[in-house]
This record gives structure tokens, sequence and C-alpha cells, in this order.
């Protein structure tokens, strides 16, 4: 039997030292070292199995390389096949659906679904596919309960209760699953190492494995993964560069909203937004989710203003809400919800250096309404329109929405798709808007679709135009 040894693994890139040190020699990231004791990997040990466990699957089809080197001219460039999940959300964000050959990470906070939706997605393949769920944080029964409350206990999928990688890797040869799902990363464990389940070595070789595996079989492999108080994916980071798919889970566990966001996506476009809603069924998908962002008041209140905003390729509609006070103390607050608070200081001067509207001695809060996060900068002019809209405690006109970038000259910058974000409030009522000038249509119309368009090139020009339809 091999030794222990006592090494320091990089928790960002998972680089490996013989010594601590306060910086990781590999990617530079400060105090990520963690001391981790791992031994070699014995011929007579189960670990020993990986490569002809991943070898029994030589020959389906998946995505693994050639044995060999080919000349790029020669190689057959063809679009991978999705397969629809039966929840249009989440093909939505996938890009079109599930690749086969494909391996998705799934990331989100404690109780927040990730569970309850792999669960659905697995029950809609299984009566066309052969699926596999392994769970390493619940027992079989624990499952089967929540299949039972969902009304998914008549769904053929094949459910074990296991958190050792060697198994796992012979459970994939034998079972052959078209769609796989590991719940979650973070509980497997290989005996080829001595570290604790978790640890960033077991991460990174049970996710090196599995994704082996994945590619070579042909499989479709979803693993779950814990993330930090910080709202970062546990683990390592190479977890991330591993995967092909890397979604979000999003929102408040006491909200019945919650969101799916794509951070990394081989096969389809990142930044896609999924909108779903938890019921006692299960994750429903919401199919206007602009009506979840927008506040329903009964008339016009101050401190309020409709931002068009874009999703991924999706037009959204969103209330930015702000509230201007005196401040209590020396120092004035600038808080922020879904939206960047140093814009946020950034858009406060600019007010005031070229509008005259002085905020320096207010207490600043703004907030994206039903826990969205707005990072585009096409949400500035909005967010100034609510913010003097509190100051002056005067309300904007009802049917009202604004979009634009506001530069630190004053300028209002175009936001690119306009005319979809514009169509997207035409559908949902809105009578006026408030845009850039470059995003105005050609020529001397100032009509869109039956709104009337407020084209602007700057932040004075946007004011005076709020002060005249007031």
């Amino acid at each position: 039997m091999a030794k222990p040894q006592t090494v320091f693994i990089c928790s960002e890139c998972g680089g490996k030292s013989a010594k601590w040190q306060g910086q990781c020699p590999h990617c530079q990231a400060w105090n990520t070292l963690v001391e981790t004791a791992e031994r070699g990997a014995d011929a007579s040990r189960p670990g020993a199995r990986h490569g002809a466990a991943a070898a029994q699957f030589a020959g389906r089809g998946g995505l693994a390389a050639p044995s060999g080197p080919v000349l790029l001219t020669e190689v057959k460039a063809e679009r991978h096949a999705h397969r629809a999940s039966g929840i249009d959300e989440l093909d939505r964000v996938l890009g079109g659906g599930l690749v086969p050959g494909g391996v998705l990470l799934l990331g989100g906070d404690p109780g927040i679904g990730k569970s309850t939706l792999l669960l659905q997605v697995l029950a809609n393949l299984s009566g066309e596919l052969p699926v596999l769920y392994v769970s390493g944080e619940e027992s079989a029964a624990q499952v089967a309960l929540r299949a039972q409350r969902l009304g998914l206990k008549d769904a053929p999928v094949r459910l074990m209760a296991e958190t050792q990688l060697e198994v796992i890797l012979d459970l994939l040869a034998s079972e052959r699953p078209a769609v796989a799902v590991i719940d979650s990363i973070q509980t497997l464990y290989t005996e080829a190492l001595s570290s604790a389940p978790g640890s960033v070595s077991q991460v990174r070789e049970c996710a090196a494995q599995l994704t082996r595996a994945a590619k070579a079989g042909g499989i479709t492999l979803v693993l779950v993964g814990h993330v930090t108080k910080e709202g970062a994916l546990a683990g390592p980071r190479v977890l991330e560069h591993m995967v092909d798919t890397v979604l979000y889970f999003e929102g408040d566990t006491q909200s019945r909203f919650r969101l799916i966001r794509a951070i990394k996506n081989r096969f389809g476009a990142v930044n896609e937004l999924g909108v779903f809603a938890m019921t006692e069924h299960g994750l429903k998908g919401v199919s206007n989710p602009s009506a979840i962002f927008l506040s329903t008041h009964l008339e016009p209140v101050p401190g309020t203003c409709v931002l068009a905003t874009l999703e991924g390729t999706r037009p959204l509609l969103v209330e930015v809400q702000a509230l201007v006070d005196s401040a209590a103390a020396p120092s004035p607050r600038r808080l922020s919800v879904g939206l960047d608070a140093a814009r946020l200081a950034m858009l406060l001067a600019v007010l005031h250096r070229h509008a005259g509207v002085a905020s320096g001695d207010q207490d600043v809060f703004v907030n994206a309404v039903g826990g969205v996060r707005i990072t585009e900068p096409a949400a500035d002019l909005a967010v100034l329109l609510a913010i003097q809209s509190s100051l002056r405690n005067r309300a904007l006109p009802r049917g009202l929405l604004a979009f634009g970038e506001v530069g630190l000259a004053g300028e209002i910058r175009p936001a690119p798709r306009g005319q979809e974000r514009l169509r997207e409030a035409a559908k949902l009522g809105f009578s006026a808007a408030i845009i850039p000038a470059a995003n105005a249509p050609k020529g001397a119309s100032r009509q869109f679709e039956g709104m009337e368009l407020h084209p602007v090139s700057r932040i004075e020009e946007a004011l005076e135009v709020v002060r005249g339809l007031g």
C-alpha cells in the first residue's frame, strides 16, 4: 500500500504544491492552498479500474477525442443534436436541450429545487430513454417520497444511492443510460485517494473520471454542485472548466419563483435566463416572466420606473424601484439589490454634474423587483429616472418605460436590440418610452406599434421629457 503523502492543493485551479505558500504558484491566487493527505493509486485497488470502466463505453458515439492527431480540415464539423428535456424553460437556457455526451453542472443554494427539477427531467425522458439517478445525499426511500409528492412515482427511473466512484462507473458501464444525474459531486469519493469526500482532490478526480466516461459513452451527465456562502460553486475552479455547461439556480427560498442562468455553455448561448414557479407538483416554467418582475400598483407611485432589459435572447420588463431619504449618518448609504453598487455611485455623480440634481446628503436605495439580477448598462437611464422620481416625490406617468446606457459625460448611449425591447413593451400595453436617440426608428416617426417614443441624447433631455409628461 502506498504511503499517504501530504500535499497542498489550490482550491481555485487545483494545482499541487509540496509546501504551503501564501500565493498559489500556478494561478497566483492568494490563500487558496489547502492541506490534503493523498496516496497514489494502486493497481490492486478499485481505483485502478477507472481506465477499464471508461473503456467499456468505447464505440458508443460520444464526444470523446479520436485516438490520434488528425488534420483540422479532415474533421467533420457536425452540429450536436439537442434532446428536449420536456421543460421548455430549461431547454431555452441549454440552447435547445440536452446533448449526448455533454456534461452539465447545476449549482444552487440548498433547498432551491435542484433535485426536484432534475427528477422531473428524468421522469419526462424515462418513457423513451434509459435514465439513471444516483443519489449521494438522500436514501432511495427519500427520493421515492419526493417522486410521490410530485406525482412521478410511476415513471420508470432507475435509482441508486451510492457515493463510491468505482461503483458508479461500473453502474454506468452496465446500465448504459442515455441520461444520468449525480446528486451531488461533492459527496463522491474514490478509493484511489485517502482524502475525505468533498475535498479538492476528490471532487477534481471524481469529476474527471465521470466526464471521461460520459464523453466516451455518449451519456448526458448532469452533476449537482454545492455552492459556498459567497454563491460560488464549491470545490476547485477547475470543475467548471471540465464540464460543458454550467448553470446556476437562483432565487429566494421564501419566494415561489426560481431563476436558472447559464454561465457557460459550449452547445448554446450564455446568459440565457429560465424562469420557474415552484408549485405543489414541482417546478413549472413561466411563459410570461415580465409579469412577475412588474409590481402591480393601483396608482403610479414615486420612485419606480419600468426597464426593458435583455436576458440572453429574451426581452424582459423589470420594475426598478428607488428610495431617496435624508441621511441620518454623516456618510450617506448607497445600497443596490440586483444592480451594480459601484455603477450606482457613478450614476449619482453624473446626475449631479450634468443635471444639477444633488443627492450627497441623501441615502439612496435601489432595487430590481422580483429578485432578478441586472448586469447590462442599459439599465442606467431607468435607474436615474427612478431616483429623480423618488427625490422629487413625483411619480412617473403610467405606461412609461425607459432604457439606455448613461456615459460619464451625460450622454445616453444606445442599447442593443432596441426594437425587440419595444415590441415586448407594446405587447404588455405600455404607451410611452424614453429611449436613446440612436435606437429611434429611422425617419420622422415617433410611433412604434402604438407606443409614443421620446428619443433623447443626454440625461438633461430625459429629465425634461419626464417633466413635460408629468
